[in-house]
Parts: structure tokens; sequence; C-alpha cells
């Protein structure tokens, strides 16, 4: 299962290489290629027997999974809590300030800090969580604009959005098959969307939505995990315990 998650992993990046995107676009960077290590190394690691939930995010935060190759991929958590390490090159063309460190760098991700801290709250060990739960993100590349600011999937022109998400469908199809999950929980709308179409044609899916645990999302800064916690009981799914709250 593994090998060929991990093959399709290798499909999508290859097949993604060949997308243009123009401004005010700038810069793309795919950490499938330059956090390739890493990135399988999790999923060697997590990716095993069948899933009860897949939680699905957008597309790698500029300290998160940009640098460690791993979804919502907040430095200390990736290398202590997932016990995740591994060599992070630097993309083939670097933004002048969203520079790529790897597990050198010393920006928290927040988003990551707040899910990976409350899955570590909540069941103490990684393997506990993996047990039964994935953790995946829809797109794997980070768009940038000249001045360093993110841009995201959905804020991209139709063509270029459609051929994206044509590829990223095919992979979390791909996923689905392979981990044959009861749930799909898009961790934010955008996710949620993106996986109710991917999706349509899998009957025994439920596909749902946590809160984003951006910062950017104020309804996140008060409680997110409380905020969770309650989503997913709403589900009938295990919640976040107490002291994560």
């Amino acid at each position: 299962m593994t090998a060929r998650l991990i093959a399709a992993t290798r499909a999508l990046s290859d097949a993604l290489a060949g997308q243009r995107f123009a401004a005010p676009v700038t810069h793309v960077y795919n950490p499938l290629e330059y956090a390739q290590q890493p990135h399988e190394r999790y999923l060697r690691k997590f990716a095993k027997g069948r899933k009860q939930v897949v939680f699905l995010g957008m597309n790698p935060g500029p300290f998160g999974m940009a640098q460690t190759g791993v979804p919502f991929g907040e430095i200390s958590l990736v290398r202590d809590f997932l016990g995740i390490t591994g060599e992070v090159s630097e993309p083939a063309r670097p933004h002048p300030k969203r520079p790529i460190q790897g597990f050198a760098c010393t920006r928290s991700e927040v988003s990551g800090r707040r899910l990976w801290g409350a899955i570590q709250a909540t069941y103490g060990q990684a393997d506990a969580f993996f047990e039964q739960h994935f953790v995946a993100n829809y797109c794997p590349l980070v768009f940038m604009e000249e001045g360093g600011k993110n841009r995201t999937p959905d804020k991209l022109p139709v063509a270029e959005r459609t051929a994206l998400y044509a590829c990223c469908d095919d992979f979390l199809r791909s996923l689905v098959d392979l981990l044959r999950p009861a749930y799909v929980i898009g961790i934010g709308k955008f996710a949620e969307q993106r996986a109710t179409a991917a999706l349509q044609d899998y009957s025994t899916v439920t596909i749902a939505s946590l809160l984003h645990p951006s910062p950017a999302n104020p309804q996140a800064n008060a409680g997110w995990a409380e905020r969770a916690d309650q989503q997913l009981r709403a589900l009938g799914l295990a919640g976040f315990s107490q002291s994560a709250l």
C-alpha cells in the first residue's frame, strides 16, 4: 500500500511540474520534490492500513510543509512527536523573502502547532493517532507573489485552477482508494469543497469539515481545539482531550 501511495505522490509531483502559473504568482514551491525524503518517510511510517478518518488540508504553509515536507508540518512537532527528519534541499527558484531552511527553520507554523499539538495532547503517541487517522494536503504546491505573500489555490485564474484541480482530484481519489476511510474531513471549507467534488462517486465516504486553525481565521484564535472537538463529536467521532483546549 505505502509503495503505491509513494508512486501516486511522485506521479502527482511529475504532473504538476509541467504546469505554469501567471502573475501575480511569481514563485511556486513543490516540497514533494525538494523535501521528498521527509515526506516519503512520513508516508512509509504512517500511511499503513485502513484509516477511519483522513484529515485534508488545502496546501502547504510557508513554515510548515514547505519546510518539512509533512502536512501542517510545525517543525518541532514533526521532529519530536512524529519522529520525522530528513534532507531538505533548496527549491529550483527560491523566493528571496521565503527561504527554505528545512528543519533549521526557526519560524512557527501556527496552524500546524494547533493541529498536531491537539493530536499530541489527545493521543500521546503518534502511532496511536495514526492507527485510525491520516493527515494529507489536497494540493502540494506553495504559490507566492512578488512580495512574498502566499496566494491560495482558490485565488488562481480559472484555467490554472482547472488544470491544478484535475491532478489533485486524481491523487485524492488514489489516496482514498488506498486508505479506504469512512470520513474525509476538510480542515477548512476549501478542502471540504474539493473533497466533495473529487469524491462525488464515493457513496461510502462521509465528507465534512473542521474550522481551519490558521491565525488568519479570527474564530480559530479563541479556543480552536475546543471548536474542533465539538465538530468531531457532532460527527460521532473521537474529539480532542480537554488538555488540548
